[in-house]
């Protein structure tokens, strides 16, 4: 039986914390920011974490 990959993109974009809880980026941070408030685009530089009824899913695809 082969091994199972990990999603290439999934590796990107998440990674684990030491309580195994999964961290993420923010959206709507990448382009467009001259007409987005400073404290907007503050608060989309701090990490998120991924609720808990997407980690599965996400846990799949990074096959943890």
């Amino acid at each position: 039986m082969p091994k199972v990959k990990t999603k290439s993109g999934a590796k990107k974009r998440f990674k684990l914390t030491g309580s195994g809880k999964i961290k993420r980026k923010h959206a709507f941070k990448s382009h467009i920011l001259t007409k987005k408030e400073t404290k907007q685009k503050r608060r989309l530089t701090d990490m998120g974490l991924v609720h808990k009824s997407d980690e599965g899913r996400v846990k799949d695809m990074l096959n943890l």
